[in-house]
């Protein structure tokens, strides 16, 4: 379903040992939302998941998928990338027609 790169694995791990709140079944709560310049728009926050909530673990961490967003999100890489003008968790969405700039929204592939 979604995997995660080595670096989105390291990030993703020290951001929830960080959080002050940390207790067992934190991880990355993904979804797909209406909105952004494209149309649709990730969420991500570290948190624990909601009932209904698809959870994928790879080497100790967990990523909790929405149920309503699982079909956007089919096949996904989430990456951690640092740039000069930007840092943070991005998606490789390949049921996305296009994407926005900043990577934050995306228009989904036609039905």
């Amino acid at each position: 379903m979604i995997s995660l790169t080595p670096n989105a694995i390291l990030h993703l791990k020290s951001l929830i040992a960080e959080k002050a709140d940390t207790h067992a079944g934190t991880g990355l709560r993904l979804s797909v939302e209406k909105g952004g310049c494209a149309g649709m728009q990730y969420s991500m926050e570290i948190r624990t998941s909601n009932p209904g909530d698809e959870v994928i673990h790879q080497e100790d961490v967990s990523v909790f998928i929405d149920h309503g967003s699982i079909d956007y999100l089919q096949g996904c890489q989430i990456d951690y990338v640092e740039s000069l003008s930007d840092s943070g968790f991005k998606l490789v969405n390949p049921n996305a027609a296009r994407s926005c700039g900043c990577g934050t929204s995306f228009e989904p592939v036609a039905a």
